[in-house]
């Protein structure tokens, strides 16, 4: 029997594929293969799980386990429908977005969620309550035998969000002439998790015969301090401007992601809880996140690799930040 990764070309499902086969395990990968190359030893099953026969080659076996990062109600369904009965275990990466508020720092498992969003969309007005309706199948179907992980902001090589990758990054390439680097004056809470230590804690766990509805994060780390990790990580050494989160509001920088952005900076009080919350059930089945600055640093490796240049989903202009430095400044 093996491991069956459902999505396993995007980010985090092919660290998941990495994580398997240093553990020991066969993997097998059902996706488009539209987002990068597969390691070798790997069996590609090439469908689209939007198509009713997506699941024909790999229903008639048995796995050890499977593994689900899904975010659409109709793929989650499926997927159940055709492997539900032919899997020692499941796995359901899901979200902490799945809360219906997020005001509250130290929340657990056991807080309310959004109503299910049944319907497949794009939107991100949506996520979230996809996000339910899938958990929702999921624990209805197989519950007995599954793990719903759901999951804090990733972070890590490899973040496509570039919410984790932008402040490193910046700091070690600014863009004011004279080094400066433009900062929110904010202590709201950050929680992270890295990619890598999420994907090795899915397969251990449902290796481990984990069953549990999990928030799978880090440690609480305050924004100051979060920010001060990445300037040490980048070197450096020069001014920092901090300016009140209204004055960034007032002209038109928008928070956590996005253009014209400055990422992990949220309003308070309304998203005071969202990166505050309780991961005990997660650290009982092992879960261990390294030290933020390890994370940065790497993360920093990768946005060098990448090319400093190129174009973002979240942060400011290098143009925008000096007009923005200027004016604060003034």
């Amino acid at each position: 029997m093996s491991f069956l990764v459902l999505g396993g070309t995007a980010w985090l499902g092919r660290e998941v594929v990495h994580a398997a086969i240093e553990r020991g395990q066969s993997v097998t990968v059902l996706a488009r293969g539209e987002s990068g190359p597969l390691p070798d030893g790997v069996e590609a099953v090439r469908a689209d799980r939007g198509d009713p026969g997506a699941y024909e080659q790999v229903a008639g076996r048995r796995w050890e386990a499977v593994v689900d990062v899904a975010r659409q109600p109709s793929h989650v369904a499926g997927a159940l429908d055709a492997l539900g009965d032919r899997s020692r275990a499941w796995a359901f990466v899901s979200s902490s977005s799945v809360y219906a508020r997020s005001d509250t720092p130290g929340a657990d498992e056991t807080a309310e969620r959004l109503p299910p969003h049944h319907e497949d969309d794009a939107s991100w007005e949506t996520y979230g309550g996809r996000k339910v309706a899938c958990e929702d199948l999921v624990l209805d179907r197989v519950g007995d035998r599954a793990l719903v992980a759901r999951s804090g902001l990733i972070a890590g090589p490899g973040d496509h969000t570039d919410r984790t990758g932008y402040w490193p990054l910046r700091f070690a390439h600014p863009a004011s002439p004279d080094g400066a680097v433009l900062v929110p004056d904010s202590t709201v809470a950050t929680q992270v998790i890295d990619v890598r230590d999420l994907a090795a804690w899915l397969v251990e766990s449902v290796l481990a015969g984990a069953v549990a509805v999990a928030n799978a994060t880090g440690p609480v780390v305050p924004l100051p301090e979060h920010l001060a990790t990445a300037r040490a990580v980048a070197g450096h050494r020069d001014d920092v401007v901090s300016v009140a989160p209204d004055w960034l509001e007032a002209r038109g920088v928008q928070a956590w992601a996005g253009e014209r952005s400055l990422p992990l900076w949220l309003p308070v009080p309304e998203y005071a809880g969202f990166m505050a919350r309780r991961a005990e059930v997660a650290a009982r089945w092992g879960l261990v996140a390294r030290p933020l600055a390890q994370t940065l640093e790497d993360t920093l490796a990768w946005e060098l690799h990448a090319g400093p240049g190129r174009p973002r989903k979240a942060g400011l202009s290098p143009a925008d930040e000096v007009a923005l430095l200027r004016a604060a400044r003034a």
